[in-house]
């Protein structure tokens, strides 16, 4: 057993990271104690790491522990980027202040970015949860991982690229997916099985790199990748323009009459960079 003490720089507000996660019914979390267990996979081997928060919305500090000491650096490696630990939260407010959506960043002060547990996640979840609402999303997701997946120490681990890419169709259709999420979900793991689609060499790759070589698969759009980009691999200056949800935040806080066009968008947007992926997370708690 092995534990760290990691202090980030203030504000970070867990409870609303914690409060995030719990609407994923997958995710393994203590409200009370303020504890959410990982589930992460290291040189193909499972393992759940602990996070807690024990420190303040001011001072920020957290307990973070697994089972394994060899695996202890990439694992602290893996939760840092997670939490986005090592991203000056202060530095963001400060930028948004002299913004147009200042008032939102002042109400939600404090919330990270806080990315899926790993690629392969993010990106079957994104295909899952594409044109549903989020209440069936999270259902059908649950379903898959709790046919499909597998337990360790009671926390859910999405199942493997190799083992959705050895199911039948119909495995899937019998959950009440639609046969061509069926068919995305399957096919775009066979290729990850198959060693055609590699996140590490993807990471390494630009958004729009990324863009490119994605949009070619069968069943992944731009929102999917952008999705990827932005709640997978971390990337911080993500705009998902066709994201309704955004959409809708921006035609409320701007007080439009009907939801804004892609050129209203980018005129209201040019202020948000270099952290458009911020700016997205914190118009979707605006209107969450």
């Amino acid at each position: 057993m092995w534990r760290e003490t990691i202090t980030t720089e203030g504000p970070y507000d867990f409870e609303r990271v914690l409060s995030r996660l719990s609407l994923d019914p997958v995710n393994t979390l203590n409200l009370e104690e303020k504890i959410v267990k990982v589930p992460l996979v290291i040189e193909d081997k499972p393992y759940v790491i602990i996070v807690q928060a024990v420190g303040t919305i001011a001072n920020p500090c957290f307990d973070i522990s697994g089972s394994d000491e060899k695996v202890k650096d990439r694992a602290l490696k893996k939760i840092i980027k997670i939490f986005q630990f090592d991203f000056p939260l202060h530095t963001l407010g400060l930028h948004f202040q002299k913004t147009n959506i200042a008032e939102i960043f002042q109400q939600h002060a404090g919330t990270p970015l806080v990315l899926e547990f790993d690629p392969y996640r993010c990106l079957m979840k994104c295909i899952i949860h594409q044109q549903l609402n989020l209440a069936f999303a999270h259902k059908l997701t649950e379903r898959f991982v709790k046919t499909f997946g597998y337990q360790v120490d009671d926390v859910w681990f999405y199942p493997r690229p190799e083992t959705v890419a050895a199911l039948q169709y119909d495995d899937l259709k019998a959950l009440q997916f639609s046969g061509r999420k069926v068919e995305y979900v399957i096919d775009t793991s066979r290729l990850i099985a198959e060693g055609k689609l590699n996140f590490a060499e993807l990471d390494m790759l630009s958004d729009d790199e990324i863009m490119k070589r994605l949009i070619k698969i069968r069943g992944i759009g731009p929102w999917t990748v952008q999705n990827l980009l932005l709640s997978g691999l971390g990337r911080p200056n993500l705009f998902p323009k066709a994201d309704i949800g955004v959409q809708n935040a921006i035609k409320k806080h701007f007080k439009l009459e009907k939801k804004p066009t892609a050129e209203e968008m980018d005129q209201y947007s040019k202020q948000w960079e270099p952290y458009l992926s911020y700016a997205t997370l914190y118009l979707w708690r605006s209107i969450e």
